[in-house]
């Protein structure tokens, strides 16, 4: 389903070029839960945004669904995005002025679904989240909780078969957390591939698979490499 190969993100700052990412060889299958872990400025958040093909990579080739999509230009890109893929941020990424049903539609509204599938869908999917009485409140009106099981919906209302979360947590207490990680756990068990960056081993150990990443590189996989803050 996802295959990168020998994927490397460079950067020109001022006169000098810094590499991000070096040489990464990853594959992912449908139906995998997999998380992304390592330290800040580790690289796992370039990782990511080249899997959501919200970045292109310097050199290397990645595939997607067996499409080779890092030669895609801007407006397949966008295709690929819409439909294949759903996204789930840490601080959530809600617009303000809308209430919780139309942040959920937002996706549907980009691929021109007709108003009635739209609701219909977003209630839907606020339902699964467990959210079906808060659809007409606003975001300044929900717990961080809340917010992230609305993105959680809207993320899941294309039914992609894809969820790519950057610390969905990062933002939420202990509790709320585990909450939000049992969402993700239930998705996966339907059937939905989730990747998951996190630097805390705790949400790292949802997953039935981790990859390390360290100072741009692939280091290792599950629980054989240690990974530390330092």
């Amino acid at each position: 389903m996802i295959k990168l190969t020998s994927i490397v993100k460079s950067y020109t700052i001022g006169k000098e070029q810094v590499d991000v990412l070096k040489g990464i060889d990853l594959q992912i299958k449908q139906g995998e839960f997999t998380a992304i872990m390592g330290p800040s400025g580790s690289g796992k958040s370039t990782l990511m945004n080249i899997i959501g093909c919200l970045d292109r990579p310097t050199s290397g080739d990645y595939f997607l669904n067996g499409e080779r999509v890092s030669d895609y230009d801007e407006n397949a890109l966008a295709l690929v995005r819409n439909q294949s893929l759903g996204f789930v941020f840490q601080q959530f990424q809600l617009l303000p002025r809308l209430n919780a049903l139309r942040n959920v539609e937002l996706p549907l509204i980009y691929s021109g679904k007709p108003k009635k599938e739209r609701e219909e869908r977003a209630m839907e999917a606020l339902n699964r989240v467990g959210l079906s009485d808060r659809m007409n409140h606003l975001p300044n009106e929900l717990s961080g909780g809340q917010k992230q099981r609305v993105a959680i919906a809207r993320a899941i209302v294309n039914n992609p078969k894809i969820i790519l979360a950057d610390e969905p947590t990062g933002a939420l207490d202990s509790k709320t957390s585990v909450q939000i990680m049992d969402l993700f756990t239930m998705l996966n068990r339907d059937g939905t591939t989730v990747v998951l960056v996190t630097h805390e081993q705790e949400i790292a150990e949802y997953a039935e698979r981790t990859v390390f990443v360290r100072d741009g590189k692939l280091i290792g996989e599950d629980e054989s490499a240690e990974v530390s803050e330092s």
